[in-house]
């Protein structure tokens, strides 16, 4: 029982505290009051129910947008005539050049075709 906290524990009143006490107390009729641990418990969970509300809130916001915005298309659509198409731009597959040392040579000359 080093640490005052262990005396505590244990029932034992530590010396530093009998020197603060008045002349003339009964030691016997001493209650020492400790404050408990703090808890991280309750703040983490707290913390983990907001950060998971949240999540639950902007996806049930994103779903709510998606389905006005379909059903805005098709009110539209069926109503004015206007429709609405996404183009994406088309991307050339490259050819993998053959591996070759040195620089590339030239390309050879296209000699005209002789006609019969």
């Amino acid at each position: 029982m080093r640490l005052p906290d262990e005396q505590l524990r244990a029932g034992h009143i530590p010396t530093d505290l009998y020197r603060r006490m008045p002349p003339g107390t009964d030691l016997r009729k001493v209650v020492i009051v400790q404050e408990a641990p703090r808890s991280y418990k309750g703040p983490i969970l707290l913390a983990f129910t907001i950060t998971v509300g949240t999540v639950v809130v902007l996806l049930v916001i994103a779903f709510v947008a998606q389905i006005i915005a379909a059903s805005m298309v098709a009110v539209l659509t069926a109503s004015c005539g206007i429709g609405y198409s996404f183009t994406r731009p088309t991307r050339r597959k490259t050819k993998p050049r053959p591996a070759t040392k040195g620089r590339p040579g030239k390309r050879p000359v296209r000699r005209p075709r002789k006609h019969l």
